[in-house]
Protein backbone atom coordinates (compact mmCIF):
# COMPACT_ATOMS: atom_id res chain seq x y z
CA UNK A 1 0.00 0.00 0.00
CA UNK A 2 1.40 3.86 -0.28
CA UNK A 3 0.51 4.39 3.39
CA UNK A 4 3.47 3.54 4.64
CA UNK A 5 6.56 4.96 6.67
CA UNK A 6 9.53 3.33 6.33
CA UNK A 7 12.42 5.31 4.99
CA UNK A 8 10.31 8.52 6.18
CA UNK A 9 13.08 8.97 9.15
CA UNK A 10 13.71 12.28 10.94
CA UNK A 11 16.85 14.15 11.78
CA UNK A 12 16.35 16.11 14.32
CA UNK A 13 13.55 17.17 16.80
CA UNK A 14 11.97 19.68 15.11
CA UNK A 15 11.16 17.23 11.83
CA UNK A 16 10.01 14.65 14.61
CA UNK A 17 7.52 16.83 16.49
CA UNK A 18 5.90 18.67 13.41
CA UNK A 19 2.03 18.51 12.56
CA UNK A 20 2.13 15.80 9.75
CA UNK A 21 5.22 13.50 10.38
CA UNK A 22 4.07 11.32 7.64
CA UNK A 23 5.12 12.46 4.65
CA UNK A 24 2.02 11.14 3.18
CA UNK A 25 -0.28 12.80 5.61
CA UNK A 26 1.45 16.15 4.90
CA UNK A 27 1.51 15.93 0.91
CA UNK A 28 -2.11 15.17 1.55
CA UNK A 29 -2.65 18.77 3.54
CA UNK A 30 -0.94 20.42 1.08
CA UNK A 31 -3.21 18.93 -1.88
CA UNK A 32 -6.49 19.31 0.23
CA UNK A 33 -5.49 23.13 0.35
CA UNK A 34 -4.06 23.88 -2.78
CA UNK A 35 -7.79 22.12 -4.28
CA UNK A 36 -9.63 24.47 -2.00
CA UNK A 37 -7.42 27.71 -2.57
CA UNK A 38 -6.93 27.07 -6.78
CA UNK A 39 -9.62 25.25 -7.90
CA UNK A 40 -12.90 26.11 -5.92
CA UNK A 41 -13.36 28.85 -6.36
CA UNK A 42 -13.46 28.57 -10.43
CA UNK A 43 -16.31 26.20 -9.75
CA UNK A 44 -18.33 27.15 -6.68
CA UNK A 45 -21.97 28.84 -7.46
CA UNK A 46 -24.38 30.30 -5.20
CA UNK A 47 -26.09 26.64 -4.16
CA UNK A 48 -22.41 25.05 -3.11
CA UNK A 49 -21.60 27.79 -1.40
CA UNK A 50 -24.97 28.81 0.90
CA UNK A 51 -25.68 24.91 1.22
CA UNK A 52 -22.56 23.67 2.21
CA UNK A 53 -19.16 24.98 1.70
CA UNK A 54 -19.74 28.57 3.37
CA UNK A 55 -21.78 26.70 6.47
CA UNK A 56 -19.25 23.82 6.90
CA UNK A 57 -16.29 26.76 7.43
CA UNK A 58 -18.03 28.55 9.45
CA UNK A 59 -19.32 25.73 11.89
CA UNK A 60 -16.07 24.07 11.39
CA UNK A 61 -14.17 27.73 13.42
CA UNK A 62 -17.22 27.23 16.04
CA UNK A 63 -16.89 23.29 16.06
CA UNK A 64 -13.19 23.76 17.07
CA UNK A 65 -13.65 26.70 19.83
CA UNK A 66 -16.33 24.56 21.63
CA UNK A 67 -13.65 21.75 21.38
CA UNK A 68 -10.70 23.55 23.21
CA UNK A 69 -12.95 24.49 26.00
CA UNK A 70 -15.22 21.38 25.88
CA UNK A 71 -12.49 18.38 24.34
CA UNK A 72 -9.09 19.63 25.22
CA UNK A 73 -9.92 21.68 28.55
CA UNK A 74 -13.01 19.74 29.79
CA UNK A 75 -15.13 22.67 30.59
CA UNK A 76 -18.75 21.63 29.43
CA UNK A 77 -20.65 24.47 27.93
CA UNK A 78 -24.46 25.01 26.53
CA UNK A 79 -23.94 29.13 25.74
CA UNK A 80 -22.45 28.52 21.87
CA UNK A 81 -25.20 30.15 20.42
CA UNK A 82 -25.00 33.26 22.85
CA UNK A 83 -21.86 33.82 22.31
CA UNK A 84 -21.67 33.55 18.50
CA UNK A 85 -24.28 36.15 18.82
CA UNK A 86 -21.78 38.28 20.86
CA UNK A 87 -19.61 37.98 17.56
CA UNK A 88 -22.10 38.35 15.49
CA UNK A 89 -23.57 42.33 16.95
CA UNK A 90 -20.10 42.97 17.67
CA UNK A 91 -19.16 42.69 14.10
CA UNK A 92 -22.12 44.74 13.21
CA UNK A 93 -21.71 47.65 16.15
CA UNK A 94 -18.30 48.23 14.39
CA UNK A 95 -18.81 48.09 10.63
CA UNK A 96 -21.67 50.83 11.16
CA UNK A 97 -19.55 52.37 13.61
CA UNK A 98 -16.57 52.47 11.39
CA UNK A 99 -17.55 51.78 7.95
CA UNK A 100 -13.88 52.84 6.69
CA UNK A 101 -12.22 50.39 8.52
CA UNK A 102 -11.55 46.53 6.49
CA UNK A 103 -14.05 44.37 6.92
CA UNK A 104 -11.37 41.62 8.35
CA UNK A 105 -10.29 43.70 11.37
CA UNK A 106 -13.88 44.11 12.40
CA UNK A 107 -14.42 40.34 12.65
CA UNK A 108 -11.17 39.85 14.28
CA UNK A 109 -12.05 42.42 17.18
CA UNK A 110 -15.41 40.97 16.94
CA UNK A 111 -13.61 37.32 18.30
CA UNK A 112 -11.40 39.73 20.61
CA UNK A 113 -14.72 41.14 22.09
CA UNK A 114 -16.54 38.05 22.19
CA UNK A 115 -13.27 36.60 24.23
CA UNK A 116 -13.56 39.38 26.87
CA UNK A 117 -17.44 38.12 27.24
CA UNK A 118 -16.24 34.48 27.77
CA UNK A 119 -13.88 35.13 30.14
CA UNK A 120 -16.62 37.14 32.41
CA UNK A 121 -18.60 33.89 32.11
CA UNK A 122 -16.23 31.97 32.79
CA UNK A 123 -15.44 32.64 35.63
CA UNK A 124 -17.80 30.07 37.52
CA UNK A 125 -15.87 27.53 36.00
CA UNK A 126 -13.41 28.14 38.82
CA UNK A 127 -15.38 27.03 41.34
CA UNK A 128 -18.40 24.69 39.93
CA UNK A 129 -17.92 22.01 36.80
CA UNK A 130 -19.76 19.33 35.46
CA UNK A 131 -23.51 19.90 35.58
CA UNK A 132 -23.65 22.78 37.25
CA UNK A 133 -21.17 24.84 34.76
CA UNK A 134 -23.26 23.53 31.70
CA UNK A 135 -26.13 25.01 33.64
CA UNK A 136 -24.20 28.15 34.48
CA UNK A 137 -23.40 28.48 30.55
CA UNK A 138 -26.81 27.66 29.42
CA UNK A 139 -27.61 30.92 31.56
CA UNK A 140 -25.41 33.00 29.81
CA UNK A 141 -26.95 31.81 26.29
CA UNK A 142 -30.10 32.94 27.57
CA UNK A 143 -29.20 36.20 29.06
CA UNK A 144 -27.39 37.40 25.95
CA UNK A 145 -30.54 36.68 23.54
CA UNK A 146 -32.17 38.20 26.06
CA UNK A 147 -29.77 40.95 26.03
CA UNK A 148 -29.52 41.46 21.96
CA UNK A 149 -33.21 41.24 22.09
CA UNK A 150 -34.18 43.93 24.38
CA UNK A 151 -31.41 46.36 24.25
CA UNK A 152 -32.39 48.30 20.98
CA UNK A 153 -28.66 49.75 20.48
CA UNK A 154 -27.48 46.80 20.05
CA UNK A 155 -29.93 47.19 16.72
CA UNK A 156 -29.01 50.57 16.26
CA UNK A 157 -32.90 51.00 16.98
CA UNK A 158 -34.18 49.21 14.28
CA UNK A 159 -37.49 48.91 13.95
CA UNK A 160 -37.75 45.18 12.79
CA UNK A 161 -34.66 44.16 15.56
CA UNK A 162 -32.88 42.71 12.66
CA UNK A 163 -29.38 43.59 12.02
CA UNK A 164 -28.20 43.63 8.53
CA UNK A 165 -24.71 43.61 7.18
CA UNK A 166 -23.76 46.90 5.03
CA UNK A 167 -21.91 46.43 2.04
CA UNK A 168 -17.88 46.26 2.84
CA UNK A 169 -14.71 45.19 0.40
CA UNK A 170 -11.83 43.46 0.24
CA UNK A 171 -9.28 44.72 -1.94
CA UNK A 172 -12.07 46.18 -4.10
CA UNK A 173 -14.43 42.69 -3.96
CA UNK A 174 -17.15 42.67 -2.11
CA UNK A 175 -17.25 40.41 0.39
CA UNK A 176 -20.56 41.40 2.40
CA UNK A 177 -23.86 42.62 1.35
CA UNK A 178 -26.47 41.46 -1.46
CA UNK A 179 -24.19 41.95 -4.46
CA UNK A 180 -21.47 39.12 -2.76
CA UNK A 181 -20.29 36.63 -5.03
CA UNK A 182 -20.48 32.91 -4.43
CA UNK A 183 -16.62 32.68 -4.76
CA UNK A 184 -15.86 35.84 -2.01
CA UNK A 185 -17.74 34.37 0.83
CA UNK A 186 -15.90 31.18 0.79
CA UNK A 187 -12.42 32.53 -0.07
CA UNK A 188 -13.53 34.74 3.03
CA UNK A 189 -14.10 31.54 4.97
CA UNK A 190 -11.55 29.54 4.28
CA UNK A 191 -9.08 32.04 4.93
CA UNK A 192 -10.09 32.29 8.60
CA UNK A 193 -10.43 28.23 8.62
CA UNK A 194 -7.11 27.56 7.45
CA UNK A 195 -5.07 30.43 10.19
CA UNK A 196 -7.43 29.73 12.92
CA UNK A 197 -7.27 25.66 12.55
CA UNK A 198 -3.14 25.98 12.03
CA UNK A 199 -3.22 28.24 15.25
CA UNK A 200 -5.62 25.57 17.38
CA UNK A 201 -3.53 22.70 16.25
CA UNK A 202 -0.17 24.41 17.59
CA UNK A 203 -1.84 25.77 20.94
CA UNK A 204 -3.06 22.36 21.77
CA UNK A 205 0.14 20.57 20.66
CA UNK A 206 2.34 23.49 23.07
CA UNK A 207 2.29 23.93 26.54
CA UNK A 208 -0.96 25.95 26.99
CA UNK A 209 -3.04 22.74 25.23
CA UNK A 210 -0.45 20.37 27.87
CA UNK A 211 -1.92 22.50 30.85
CA UNK A 212 -5.94 22.40 29.36
CA UNK A 213 -5.58 18.75 28.90
CA UNK A 214 -4.09 18.56 32.44
CA UNK A 215 -6.72 20.08 33.53
CA UNK A 216 -9.65 17.63 31.74
CA UNK A 217 -8.24 14.96 33.31
CA UNK A 218 -8.02 15.33 36.80
CA UNK A 219 -7.67 19.32 38.02
CA UNK A 220 -6.42 18.27 41.22
CA UNK A 221 -3.44 16.68 40.47
CA UNK A 222 -2.38 19.34 37.31
CA UNK A 223 -2.56 21.85 40.44
CA UNK A 224 -0.66 19.90 42.87
CA UNK A 225 2.30 19.17 40.15
CA UNK A 226 2.03 23.33 38.99
CA UNK A 227 -0.84 23.86 36.45
CA UNK A 228 -2.34 26.98 37.38
CA UNK A 229 -6.16 25.95 37.10
CA UNK A 230 -7.01 30.06 37.14
CA UNK A 231 -4.82 30.73 34.31
CA UNK A 232 -5.83 27.18 32.01
CA UNK A 233 -9.81 27.61 32.18
CA UNK A 234 -9.73 31.49 31.65
CA UNK A 235 -7.41 30.73 28.83
CA UNK A 236 -9.75 28.02 27.17
CA UNK A 237 -12.98 30.46 28.08
CA UNK A 238 -11.21 32.82 25.96
CA UNK A 239 -9.67 30.98 23.02
CA UNK A 240 -12.90 29.06 22.53
CA UNK A 241 -14.98 32.07 22.46
CA UNK A 242 -12.68 34.18 19.97
CA UNK A 243 -13.04 31.09 17.68
CA UNK A 244 -17.12 31.00 18.28
CA UNK A 245 -17.04 34.81 18.05
CA UNK A 246 -15.44 34.52 14.56
CA UNK A 247 -17.98 32.29 13.75
CA UNK A 248 -20.40 34.37 14.86
CA UNK A 249 -19.55 37.52 13.01
CA UNK A 250 -18.60 35.45 9.57
CA UNK A 251 -22.43 33.52 9.98
CA UNK A 252 -23.99 37.11 10.32
CA UNK A 253 -21.95 39.17 7.70
CA UNK A 254 -20.61 36.61 5.37
CA UNK A 255 -22.95 34.30 5.20
CA UNK A 256 -26.61 35.32 5.77
CA UNK A 257 -26.11 39.64 5.88
CA UNK A 258 -29.03 39.78 8.35
CA UNK A 259 -30.28 38.33 11.28
CA UNK A 260 -32.74 38.04 14.14
CA UNK A 261 -30.66 37.02 17.17
CA UNK A 262 -33.38 34.51 18.57
CA UNK A 263 -33.86 32.61 15.45
CA UNK A 264 -29.89 32.51 14.35
CA UNK A 265 -28.32 32.07 17.62
CA UNK A 266 -31.13 30.48 19.77
CA UNK A 267 -30.27 27.45 22.06
CA UNK A 268 -30.65 24.89 19.16
CA UNK A 269 -27.28 26.78 18.01
CA UNK A 270 -25.68 25.62 20.89
CA UNK A 271 -26.88 22.10 20.54
CA UNK A 272 -26.34 21.51 16.92
CA UNK A 273 -21.99 22.75 17.36
CA UNK A 274 -21.80 20.50 20.18
CA UNK A 275 -23.22 17.30 18.55
CA UNK A 276 -20.81 18.32 16.07
CA UNK A 277 -17.98 17.73 18.43
CA UNK A 278 -19.36 14.61 20.06
CA UNK A 279 -19.89 13.03 16.61
CA UNK A 280 -16.54 13.96 15.07
CA UNK A 281 -14.48 14.02 18.25
CA UNK A 282 -13.43 15.12 21.39
CA UNK A 283 -10.31 16.50 21.75
CA UNK A 284 -9.23 16.46 18.15
CA UNK A 285 -9.16 19.62 15.63
CA UNK A 286 -10.03 16.90 12.69
CA UNK A 287 -12.99 15.53 14.37
CA UNK A 288 -14.16 19.17 14.42
CA UNK A 289 -14.61 19.50 10.77
CA UNK A 290 -15.71 15.84 10.14
CA UNK A 291 -18.19 16.75 12.98
CA UNK A 292 -18.79 19.87 10.91
CA UNK A 293 -19.20 18.10 7.78
CA UNK A 294 -21.62 15.79 8.30
CA UNK A 295 -24.24 17.66 10.29
CA UNK A 296 -23.96 20.44 7.61
CA UNK A 297 -24.05 17.28 4.79
CA UNK A 298 -26.89 15.32 6.54
CA UNK A 299 -29.71 17.24 6.19
CA UNK A 300 -28.60 18.43 2.75
CA UNK A 301 -28.71 14.66 1.67
CA UNK A 302 -31.84 13.66 3.67
CA UNK A 303 -33.44 16.79 1.69
CA UNK A 304 -32.65 15.78 -1.54
CA UNK A 305 -32.79 12.06 -1.39
CA UNK A 306 -35.90 11.97 0.55
CA UNK A 307 -37.60 15.25 -0.58
CA UNK A 308 -36.39 15.68 -3.65
CA UNK A 309 -35.81 12.04 -4.77
CA UNK A 310 -38.92 10.01 -3.17
CA UNK A 311 -41.03 12.71 -2.60
CA UNK A 312 -41.36 12.50 0.91
CA UNK A 313 -42.72 15.60 3.21
CA UNK A 314 -40.14 17.73 4.02
CA UNK A 315 -41.12 17.81 7.69
CA UNK A 316 -40.64 14.30 7.88
CA UNK A 317 -37.03 14.23 6.24
CA UNK A 318 -36.43 16.57 9.18
CA UNK A 319 -37.64 14.45 11.80
CA UNK A 320 -35.38 11.62 10.20
CA UNK A 321 -32.37 13.94 10.24
CA UNK A 322 -33.18 14.54 14.52
CA UNK A 323 -33.63 10.20 15.03
CA UNK A 324 -30.10 9.55 12.76
CA UNK A 325 -28.34 12.27 14.60
CA UNK A 326 -29.44 11.37 18.14
CA UNK A 327 -28.97 7.57 17.38
CA UNK A 328 -25.77 8.80 16.12
CA UNK A 329 -24.70 10.49 19.20
CA UNK A 330 -25.86 7.57 21.47
CA UNK A 331 -23.48 5.19 19.35
CA UNK A 332 -20.41 7.08 19.45
CA UNK A 333 -20.88 8.16 23.42
CA UNK A 334 -21.29 4.36 23.90
CA UNK A 335 -18.92 2.42 21.17
CA UNK A 336 -16.82 4.67 20.46
CA UNK A 337 -16.80 8.31 22.38
CA UNK A 338 -13.74 9.77 20.40
CA UNK A 339 -15.68 9.61 17.14
CA UNK A 340 -15.04 10.17 13.39
CA UNK A 341 -11.85 11.07 14.33
CA UNK A 342 -10.48 7.82 15.81
CA UNK A 343 -12.49 6.18 13.24
CA UNK A 344 -10.28 7.40 10.80
CA UNK A 345 -6.88 7.10 13.01
CA UNK A 346 -7.71 3.14 13.27
CA UNK A 347 -8.48 3.37 9.55
CA UNK A 348 -4.86 5.01 8.99
CA UNK A 349 -3.45 2.57 11.56
CA UNK A 350 -4.59 -0.54 9.36
CA UNK A 351 -3.68 1.11 6.22
CA UNK A 352 -0.07 1.40 7.35
CA UNK A 353 -0.08 -2.13 8.36
CA UNK A 354 -2.42 -3.80 5.74
CA UNK A 355 -1.95 -6.73 4.82
CA UNK A 356 -0.67 -8.03 7.97
CA UNK A 357 -3.33 -8.62 10.75
CA UNK A 358 -3.94 -5.88 13.56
Amino acid sequence: MFYREAGDFKTSYREDSQTFPIKFDRYRYYAVLLVALAVVPFFIDSYWANALLVPFLIYAIAAIGLNILTGYCGQVSLGTGGFMAVGAYACYKLMTAFPDVNILLHIIAAGGITAAVGVLFGLPSLRIKGFYLAVATLAAQFFLIWLFNKVPWFYNYSASGQISAPERTVFGIAVTGPHTEAWAKYLVCLLFVAVLAWVARNLTRGSIGRSWMAIRDMDIAAEIIGVNPLKAKLTAFAVSSFYIGIAGALFFAVYLGAVEVGEAFGIQKSFLILFMIIIGGLGSIFGSFAGAAFLVLLPVLLKNVLVGTLGWPTDLAAHIELMIVGALIIVFLIAEPHGLAQLWRIAKEKLRLWPFPH
